[in-house]
């Protein structure tokens, strides 16, 4: 485990399985932390279970890099994100509550997570995620991406809405033939 200090003074973590160093590309997942998801067990959201499956996959193939990015709430922090979960609860989805808040939907940046890559001798990454933002961050600051790797998420009740918004709102591209419907025909709550 390899702990990173920004000038934001937010601590983030690079989690090392397997030789790296072998100039191959590595397995990357970049994960940004989710309070509410990774320990609190939310299914409003699938980050505690994305991380769960990210870990189990590394763990699995020997080789590969966690990256755990201290950016709450895409960024805007845990009090932010409690105030849009209020927002949510009133039928906005996520990225609703965020602009209600006067907060953009997503303030991520992922030079930190460039930076640790490059640190660490990576320059080359097959990346865990189905967020294309993450691969043009990556890629903006150095580290190529040379195959984006889809998380199968199953959706639930709670967190349907959610998923929805990510795919239609903020370009998520998820595994065929992920259908974003809950056995029983649940519309699911919006996030």
């Amino acid at each position: 485990m390899f702990v990173y200090d920004t000038p934001e003074h937010k601590e983030h973590v690079a989690l090392t399985i397997g030789a790296i160093d072998d100039g191959r590309p590595v397995l990357v997942r970049v994960h940004s932390e989710c309070l509410t998801g990774d320990v609190l067990g939310s299914s409003r959201c699938d980050c505690g279970e994305q991380l769960n499956d990210s870990l189990w996959f590394l763990q699995e193939q020997g080789r590969g890099i966690l990256l755990y990015l201290r950016q709450e709430g895409r960024g805007i922090g845990l009090t932010n994100k409690i105030s849009a979960y209020a927002l949510q609860e009133q039928g906005l989805d996520t990225v609703e509550a965020n602009l209600a808040l006067g907060l953009p939907e997503d303030v991520r940046n992922y030079r930190a997570a460039a930076e640790m890559l490059l640190d660490l001798g990576v320059w080359r990454a097959r990346l865990l995620t189905n967020n294309p933002a993450k691969v043009e961050g990556l890629e903006r600051y150095g580290v190529e991406v040379v195959e984006r790797i889809p998380l199968s998420m199953s959706p639930n009740p709670s967190n349907l809405g959610y998923l929805r918004t990510k795919r239609e709102k903020m370009g998520h591209l998820f595994p065929e033939p992920v259908a974003l419907e809950v056995a029983g025909g649940g519309s699911g709550q919006r996030e």
